[in-house]
């Protein structure tokens, strides 16, 4: 792929820096680290310690060979992962047949802002599953997760790193991508062999790939909503750092999906056509208060349909409406790192806690278990039996469980 390349120009941009609380056995895994002072994104002082600016660098697994058998949908959910005659294989984030390179691949995860003087977003409808979260200044920040990038040629716009996203970008064994970071809770973190990452270069930041990174022009946009990943750079960038392009032994399915022809319908569960996860009213400080996002249901082709600010949320790429098979809130434990001025959030997404999930139309309010940075997101219903998701794309609240009532669904 072949395209103009920019200068990146080499300036310190500070960005500032909600809390989200939840319930479960164990303690959320939160970082006790010295703060320092920050301000809400669009007003940050020059001293933030989130640096998003430039300041100037694994064994690849093989697809083992696998049988042939016929592709016949025999029971209710995917039980084995094949390639079938055509070369396909069905993904391990959305269920659905996809070539089995793109099926093998690890993910990217890409850091992407979601407040109103950024958008749109360009690429994140082929996201197969999109995580979001509050962060400081009481707006949401969304994590992108793709296997099937093929068609873009960038992606974007492409923003900061906070600890939570990071790992909960673990549990799909994904490749981490970012421009910038909240350096207290998230340098020692990128800098370990937890993580493989994509990140821009900036302070905070040990192995930088700054080839893979771009300012777009955007006219009207502050320079922080300017930032974008070459795709193709992106992968030099994989090839570079010799991380594994296919999951590793480590990874675990992360959901189960019903299989072909046996549509997960929750018979006698609650209907839910309209979603809120931060409530209706936008008058709180859960996260989700300000922008007031929601989900519509539409019948016809079993889809929920992404709105904020409200209209719908639209991305450049296609000019279409987000639309996901599969919305999750996932309640968390959280707290407001000390001092409670600066509004850094911590959130503990390992652990346990309530789960509301929703699919085909239903509401199946349950639970959710994951206890180490490796092992999947377990979604459970009332009786403790697995959430089974119906193919497609998922979205992922993390709900602060203090605001967990402001949950509305009609």
């Amino acid at each position: 792929m072949k395209k103009l390349r920019l200068l990146v120009t080499c300036v310190l941009l500070a960005c500032a820096l909600t809390a989200c609380s939840g319930t479960g056995d164990r303690e959320p895994v939160i970082q006790q680290v010295e703060q320092q002072p920050v301000t809400p994104d669009d007003k940050a002082p020059s001293t933030n310690p989130e640096v998003t600016e430039p300041t100037t660098g694994n064994d690849v697994q093989e697809p083992e060979a696998t049988e042939e058998p016929v592709k016949v949908a025999d029971t209710a959910v995917i039980k084995d992962r094949y390639v079938d005659e055509n070369g396909l294989m069905q993904s391990y984030l959305t269920g659905e047949w996809k070539d089995a390179s793109i099926v093998q691949r690890r993910p990217m995860a890409v850091m992407t802002p979601n407040n109103k003087a950024a958008m749109p977003q360009y690429g994140i409808s082929l996201a197969s599953i999109i995580y979001e979260a509050p962060v400081e200044g009481r707006i949401t920040r969304l994590m992108m997760l793709l296997e099937d990038y093929d068609e873009l040629e960038f992606i974007g716009p492409v923003r900061s790193s906070r600890d939570y996203y990071v790992y909960e970008a673990m549990s799909y064994d994904a490749i981490y991508c970012n421009w910038g970071l909240a350096v207290p809770f998230v340098e020692e973190l990128l800098k370990s062999d937890r993580i493989d990452n994509i990140s821009q270069a900036v302070s905070g930041i040990h192995n930088p790939y700054q080839k893979a990174f771009f300012r777009r022009e955007r006219p009207g946009y502050k320079t922080e909503y300017t930032g974008y990943m070459y795709i193709d750079e992106y992968e030099e960038g994989v090839e570079h750092f010799g991380y594994s392009k296919t999951y590793r032994k480590s990874f675990e399915q992360a959901f189960t999906f019903a299989n072909d022809g046996w549509p997960s319908t929750y018979d006698g569960y609650e209907e839910a056509t309209k979603i809120y996860p931060g409530g209706s009213s936008g008058s709180n400080k859960s996260g989700y208060g300000s922008h007031r996002p929601s989900f519509e249901y539409n019948e016809e082709d079993g889809l929920y349909y992404r709105f904020q600010y409200d209209e719908p949320q639209i991305d450049e790429y296609n000019n279409e409406q987000l639309a996901v098979s599969n919305v999750v809130f996932k309640v968390c434990t959280g707290a407001v790192r000390e001092p409670a001025s600066y509004d850094y959030l911590a959130f503990g997404v390992h652990g346990k806690g309530d789960a509301y999930i929703f699919t085909n139309g239903k509401v199946i309010k349950g639970s959710w278990s994951r206890y180490a940075d490796s092992s999947a997101n377990m979604f459970y219903d009332d009786k403790g039996n697995e959430i089974v998701l119906n193919q497609g794309k998922t979205w992922i609240c993390c709900i602060w469980d203090t605001y967990e009532d402001c949950i509305e669904w009609k």
